[in-house]
């Protein structure tokens, strides 16, 4: 493995916070790897939080659920954002997206802090399954097997 995907891979387990799996052979997935995160995510000048919350509000102005719930996820499992700062984007960014796109984004971090408070009620970790899958699927358009 090159150093540029290792700096990727790396990058991506921390953003992600947990250890997403290296797909060879997916040029898709290699860009993603080796620009998005070995390039991007390692600039210096912003802190995790600043690009966790840059991405936030990009995904929301989108209206993408899927992956707001995997940053969401990502900033509560890293400590960067918790989850009244996480309702209070929500609240903002309503008033600067309109209450579709807010409300949907809302709905995606009321669903992840449910899922992580039913967890911690029973003693569990995280789903981390379902959030590698859901990565893997949006970076690769694959879906791991059982």
């Amino acid at each position: 493995m090159d150093e540029l995907r290792r700096k990727g891979l790396e990058k991506m387990n921390e953003v992600y916070g947990w250890d997403m799996p290296d797909i060879e052979g997916n040029p898709f997935f290699d860009l993603t790897v080796e620009h998005l995160f070995g390039t991007i995510w390692t600039r210096p000048g912003l802190s995790m939080r600043d690009k966790r919350i840059m991405t936030l509000t990009a995904v929301a102005a989108l209206g993408i659920d899927d992956l707001a719930e995997i940053q969401a996820n990502a900033a509560l499992h890293n400590s960067e954002l918790d989850a009244d700062e996480l309702k209070e984007m929500a609240i903002f960014l309503t008033h600067y997206l309109g209450f579709p796109l807010g409300s949907k984004f809302d709905g995606a971090v009321g669903r992840v802090v449910a899922k992580r408070k039913k967890a911690a009620e029973k003693g569990e970790g995280e789903d981390k399954r379902a959030n590698v899958d859901a990565a893997v699927k949006m970076h690769s358009g694959k879906k791991l097997e059982d």
